[in-house]
């Protein structure tokens, strides 16, 4: 009976990591309530300035997504400081670099969007061009795949904007299938969250955990030895 009200046992330990998931979920989606909103406009309007306002803030999602990967990996994984400090020491550290590569990556976005759609409606009117709209739409999905590497990148190494671009670009190809996978889970993610949108308290950090335990394995392959038993010291020094 003891054990069974012991907040160390394994599930007081998994109910723990639960609340830890919707918490840093929320925080999360707090950071990017402007982004949601403004695209959710730019979508019922479908006006070019529209589009243009949800870009311009669409910054927030950088800083927030990287925050989020970089505490799933310190506090839920490793279970090193708590997720409040670690989000907005992340969010503040990484903001310039992350809001940089956001206004970036869905910049591009948002241009093979437009074409998309522009192919889309040619294809609708019976137009043989216009079949490449799948083209922009398998564009628009690698480019997805490329910022959950991107931004899980600069949550864990120091480099510039564009270096960060070009390394996350070649992780990404040298291990596609990884890359496929996480695709996958990204897709999963979004269509949950459509369905049922009370997922999405808990989903973004289920997604973002799920990824974590495949680039991190990832990314020790580029991490010198002595970054490594660093990392693994740091790690083993909080433990004890």
């Amino acid at each position: 009976m003891g054990e069974l009200f012991n907040i160390d046992n394994k599930f007081f330990q998994a109910l723990g990591k639960l609340i830890d998931c919707i918490v840093v979920s929320i925080l999360w989606l707090f950071c990017c309530v402007p982004v949601i909103t403004t695209f959710y406009v730019a979508w019922q309007s479908a006006t070019v300035p529209g589009w243009l306002i949800c870009w311009a803030v669409s910054f927030l999602a950088g800083p927030a997504t990287t925050a989020l990967y970089y505490t799933i990996n310190k506090v839920i994984r490793h279970g090193r400081s708590y997720i409040w400090k670690e989000y907005w020491h992340s969010f503040r550290a990484n903001f310039k670099q992350s809001a940089a590569a956001m206004l970036i990556l869905f910049g591009i976005c948002l241009f093979m969007g437009m074409d998309c759609y522009i192919m889309y409606q040619m294809a609708a009117a019976g137009q043989r061009g216009g079949k490449l709209y799948i083209v922009f739409v398998v564009f628009i999905a690698l480019l997805l795949v490329w910022g959950t590497y991107l931004f899980a990148y600069i949550a864990r190494f120091e480099n510039t904007v564009k270096q960060s671009f070009k390394n996350a670009a070649l992780i990404a190809i040298a291990n596609l299938p990884w890359s496929l996978l996480l695709l996958a889970l990204l897709a999963a993610t979004a269509f949950l969250t459509w369905i049922m949108p009370p997922l999405a308290l808990i989903l973004p950090a289920g997604f973002m955990l799920a990824a974590n335990l495949i680039l991190e394995k990832i990314f020790r392959r580029y991490m010198s030895e002595e970054d490594i038993a660093a990392e693994e010291e740091r790690n083993q020094e909080f433990y004890n």
